[in-house]
Parts: structure tokens; C-alpha cells; sequence
């Protein structure tokens, strides 16, 4: 077990120059979750909503909230979300755990009936995003966007999507394990 600087067993581990070490739930991420590949739909949709709310904000922010995020959001359920109606946007703009931007809330209503199509479409969210990447993982550090989310940015944003810019889809890439971008120094660096 890793105690709040990163020692295990009297050694170091470094980790990315970002992760605060001061936050169980920022280590745990870094640790386990960011940079390691899961493309399941639902974990797909959630990043992707958590992301969103992310623009302007830092990722800790909205880590923090996480739980609360996926509390009020029916547990981040794909067909739930998309059915919300006023009285849902009413609390979820009343509920000061999580980021109450009316923006950004109605964004995230939106952007779930338009990623239910594109899994209409591909079958799996997933699906849609290794016709952008092959199927590859790329391994990269310093970036905060490339040409591979300009692409999917734009297509996101052509099918309706909000709060998709390519900063915001570079780090979703970066969430999900198809960008690996840790640093050189981290112990979950890989290059190949």
C-alpha cells in the first residue's frame, strides 16, 4: 500500500510531474486509472461527460466531485441521462456537489443522445474511436493536443457535440488509455 507521498516499501515511486500526492483519490487515478486502457461504453460516456465539465476547471476539481458527479448522474447510465427533462436540469443545477454550470449540464444531456447514436451507428462507442486510431495506443508526452483529437474534436463537434474541443478530447484520449502520456520519470511510463 502506498502512503500520500508515493513510498512503497521504503521506495520512491515517481509519478507524473501533475499527480498531487497530497490526494488519495489523485493518486489512485493517476495509479490505476489514467493512461490504462478501458473501452467500455460506459466508462466511455463517463469520462467523456467528466471531461467535459472539466473545460476551464482543473481535473482534480473534478475528480473531487466524482462521486457526486456519478450520483446525480444515475450513475453516468447512457439512456438515463439522455432522457432528462427540466425538472432533472432544475436539480442537477441545485445540487452544489457537482460543477453547476447550465452550460455544460445541458451540453452533457446532449452530448449523451449523441453519443447513443454513435453507438447506433458503430455498435460501441469504441468502435467509432478506433476508426480514428486503428485500433492503436499512442505513446506521447507534452502534448495537450494533436492531430488525432482535432479530428475526432471536429467530427464530435459536426455531429452536435459540446464541450468537445481538441484540449478537452486530447485529455479524454489521455483518460481512457488510448494516450499514454506519462512522463519519462513515472513509474507507469512505457514507450513504444
Amino acid at each position: 500500500m502506498l502512503n500520500k507521498i508515493g513510498i512503497k516499501n521504503g521506495d520512491v515511486m515517481k509519478r507524473c510531474k501533475w499527480c498531487n500526492l497530497n490526494n488519495p483519490k489523485y493518486l489512485q487515478y493517476h495509479d490505476k486509472e489514467w493512461g490504462v486502457p478501458n473501452f467500455d461504453d460506459k466508462y466511455l460516456f463517463e469520462m467523456l461527460t467528466l471531461e467535459s465539465f472539466q473545460a476551464g476547471l482543473s481535473w482534480e476539481c473534478i475528480l473531487n466531485k466524482r462521486e457526486a458527479f456519478s450520483k446525480a448522474y444515475d450513475n453516468f447510465d447512457v439512456d438515463k441521462v439522455a432522457s432528462y427533462n427540466a425538472d432533472k436540469i432544475n436539480k442537477l443545477l441545485e445540487n452544489k456537489n457537482i460543477i453547476r454550470n447550465n452550460l455544460k449540464i445541458k451540453a452533457s444531456i446532449n452530448n449523451a443522445i449523441i453519443f447513443k447514436k454513435i453507438k447506433e451507428e458503430f455498435g460501441t462507442f469504441y468502435n467509432y474511436l478506433k476508426s480514428f486510431t486503428g485500433n492503436k495506443i499512442i505513446y506521447e508526452v507534452g502534448f495537450t493536443n494533436s492531430k488525432l483529437s482535432d479530428e475526432i474534436s471536429k467530427d464530435l463537434r459536426k455531429r452536435g457535440m459540446k464541450f468537445v474541443g481538441t484540449i478537452t478530447i486530447y485529455s479524454y484520449l489521455q483518460a481512457i488509455g488510448i494516450i499514454n502520456s506519462h512522463d519519462k520519470e513515472c513509474f507507469m511510463y512505457k514507450n513504444q
